[in-house]
């Protein structure tokens, strides 16, 4: 069982929390208007360009770039082909992932590479490889950072990503103690990377570009709004908050024995359903899964009437309750948007939900935009994972 005591002790948190999880959590707010400031400072909120990208590739190590490329897509809809390049493989020498461009990329297309490490080789090779191809490069990395300096170095441009508020940092400038600290700090942020506000320092300045290119509407007025509903979460979900009040601490509670079947409806709540899936693993340790409505019925149907079901063992009376561990079993999460022409399959889902004795957990966001309601979905699940990754279950 999950050790509950801890989630309500916000000074046992805080030493179990070596990584800054929670404080990471709980800056994405401020990592957005951050990063609406680099942007601007870069010349993104006034760009002109000449037309939409044929295509849009995004290249990134991690689940921040993978959730990235995720939302990017979704929200460009049909209006663009947004392409995720994933690794090619490992070079031998260094043990570096290798990205490369697909052989038709070129002069029309538009490379985004989104990272918060800035050293990747590959990454450095793919921008120099898109130069030679005519592509547009934009790329958002630690500034001074190898990749950073590379882009520029090739006509590209590159928005400093926006890091914690509690202090950034600066390199000093006299030889091989500026090398030392850069890479003193390099490894600092390697450990953070998996922080939840990580998103939003890439994904904010991407869609103030896209929303220049026509592709999406994302002006900074609502940039503010979406670091307003993260505030107000972090707010909401913070350790000081009991759990009985807090969801995101109710949420974490709830999975700490269960495989969540993550089932999302309407807008872009699937991407949030994916990311949420991929932190659990990432933060936490826990396996998911998450499927989209109404394919998630038939696609998940057997694993509720399987094994993960809560009759599944048959109530055996002769089990040692006290010294066996507990079974894993299923329980939904449903994580709802707006639902596409009104209609939803949430009342379907829940009836094979309940007809398997199949618990539900259910997250809506407040009314808002589409891109504040992912912002208030992101968080809460942000902040469940990071519970779940901070309070170790009780074995005894």
């Amino acid at each position: 069982m999950l050790d509950e005591s801890l989630l309500d002790a916000p000074e046992a948190l805080a030493v179990a929390d070596r990584r800054g999880l929670l404080r990471g959590a709980a800056e994405a707010g401020a990592r957005v208007r951050t990063a609406v400031r680099h942007a601007t400072e870069a010349g993104l909120t006034q760009l002109k360009p000449d037309g939409r990208p044929r295509s849009i590739l995004i290249a990134g190590p991690g689940t921040a770039a993978t959730c990235v490329a995720d939302l990017l897509g979704t929200l460009a809809g049909a209006g663009c082909p947004v392409i995720r390049l994933a690794p090619t493989g490992v070079a031998p020498a260094a043990g570096a992932l290798r990205w490369a461009l697909p052989g038709w990329a070129g002069s029309v297309d538009l490379l985004l590479i989104t990272t918060p490490d800035g050293t990747e080789p590959g990454l450095s090779l793919l921008a120099e490889q898109a130069y030679r191809r005519g592509c547009t490069v934009v790329a958002v990395a630690p500034a001074r950072s190898p990749l950073a300096e590379g882009v520029e170095g090739t006509h590209g441009l590159t928005v400093p990503m926006a890091t914690s508020p509690y202090g950034e940092f600066e390199a000093p400038h006299d030889g091989e103690r500026a090398s030392e600290s850069y890479e003193a700090r390099r490894l600092e942020d390697e450990a953070a990377a998996s922080t939840p506000a990580t998103l939003w320092a890439l994904l904010t300045p991407l869609l103030i570009l896209l929303d220049r290119t026509g592709l999406i509407t994302a002006p900074v007025e609502t940039l503010e709004k979406i670091a307003d509903r993260l505030d107000q979460m972090a707010e909401l979900c913070g350790p000081a908050i009991a759990t009985y009040s807090n969801p995101a601490k109710t949420l974490a509670a709830e999975l700490a024995e269960a495989l969540p079947l993550i089932w999302t409806e309407g807008g872009l709540a699937g991407p949030a359903g994916r990311r949420f899936a991929a932190t659990l693993a990432e933060l936490a340790g826990h396996p998911a899964l998450a499927a989209q409505l109404p394919e998630a019925l038939p696609a998940h149907g057997a694993l509720l009437a399987g094994s993960l079901a809560p009759s599944a063992d048959g109530d055996d009376f002769f089990r040692d309750r006290v010294e066996d561990a507990p079974s894993l079993r299923a329980r939904v999460v449903l994580l709802r948007d707006r639902p596409s022409d009104g209609l939803t399959a949430a009342p379907a889902a829940r009836e094979l939900a309940h007809g398997h004795d199949i618990a539900i957990s259910e997250l809506e966001p407040e009314t808002g935009d589409e891109l504040e309601s992912l912002a208030e979905l992101i968080a809460v699940t942000d902040f469940a994972a990071v519970y779940l990754a901070l309070a170790p279950r009780d074995r005894s």
